[in-house]
């Protein structure tokens, strides 16, 4: 039992604010998946926490990953009904995504990992499970590969964030301001009990600390190579906040991730120019951290096209195949090591 969490409560009204964020070409079956999808998952996860004394967590802990579950539950949701999937497979995957995030948000608090070393690895699982569920899709015939293809590259996290950007800036272009901190592209729960909160109100302080906290976790050598790079008066800000032991402590885990899906949006998209040799070069890689075996192994499930390709890319030939259906096959592989 954790004092104060009300956790029916929470659930709600994070299910309620997510209804203004459905997308709004959504029949009205399609917005209720979602709605009660994560109203569901969130009030299942917020039970478990609430009624299992030995993990020990806190208020803001319990907050935290509830928050987590709804806010992937959402995008996920919204994922599987723009990927075309038949509604039939909907339930089962959205059940292996939302159990993956709870045991790994549980594991990862309980152990007092970083936030973002908690959000990173939420990301990962989340992206390897819905990869892997499609896989097992297409496995089994159920799907066959435009389907497995459009579904792989669906991610509506990404989508809200650079809409969100744009819009942002183009308000601010006319405003003459500079650009307002973005919102989550879930909601956070207004009314739900105090968490931690983001360091600072301005959206520049906010990431200049999310990159000190990853910045902490990286060869001095390469973080200096990047700060190299920065302004004197950010690279210095950015120092001072790793110097912080206790910084992510300070900064809220929904506006960490918000910053860290922000800046992978502005990377370079590598699948914008996808050859067979970079394709090749992944799976290369890939074979220098798993032995044949090893390999046999994670490839167990797959398709014997599948496998051939893998095994030829590992010789260096390109077994023929559509270089976006082999790209998705050497990102899953990488994200097995």
């Amino acid at each position: 039992m954790i004092q104060g969490f009300d956790y029916k409560g929470f659930a709600q009204n994070l299910a309620q604010q997510a209804l203004e964020l459905i997308p709004p070409d959504f029949n009205d079956n399609q917005k209720n998946y979602v709605a009660n999808t994560l109203l569901n998952f969130s009030t299942v996860a917020g039970q478990a926490l609430y009624d299992d004394e030995s993990l020990g967590f806190n208020l803001d802990q319990a907050v935290m990953i509830t928050q987590i579950i709804a806010e992937w539950s959402f995008h996920k949701s919204v994922d599987l009904i723009r990927s075309g999937i038949p509604q039939q497979y909907w339930d089962p995957i959205m059940q292996k995504i939302a159990f993956t995030i709870f045991e790994i948000a549980k594991n990862a608090f309980h152990q007092g990992l970083p936030q973002d070393q908690c959000l990173q690895l939420i990301e990962h699982h989340v992206k390897k499970t819905w990869l892997d569920c499609i896989a097992e899709l297409k496995d089994k015939n159920l799907i066959n590969d435009a389907l497995m293809e459009k579904a792989a590259s669906q991610s509506n996290i990404d989508t809200m964030m650079q809409q969100q950007a744009q819009a942002e800036q183009a308000q601010a272009q006319a405003q003459g301001t500079p650009p307002p901190q973005a919102g989550m592209p879930v909601p956070q729960g207004g009314a739900a009990p105090a968490g931690p909160v983001p360091l600072g109100a301005d959206a520049k302080v906010l990431k200049l600390a999310t990159l000190a906290m990853l910045f902490q976790k990286m060869k001095q050598e390469k973080v200096q190579t990047i700060l190299n790079k920065f302004n004197p008066e950010d690279a210095q800000s950015v120092i001072k906040f790793m110097g912080m032991p206790d910084l992510g402590s300070k900064v809220d885990a929904g506006a960490a991730l918000r910053c860290l899906q922000e800046f992978k949006t502005n990377l370079p998209k590598a699948s914008q120019n996808i050859t067979p040799a970079r394709v090749l070069t992944k799976i290369q890689n890939v074979s220098q951290y798993l032995d044949k075996s090893q390999l046999e192994q994670t490839l167990r499930l797959e398709r014997a096209k599948v496998k051939k390709f893998v095994f030829s890319a590992i010789e260096g030939e390109y077994y023929e195949i559509s270089p976006r259906v082999a790209n998705i096959i050497a990102t899953h592989l990488e994200d097995s090591v």
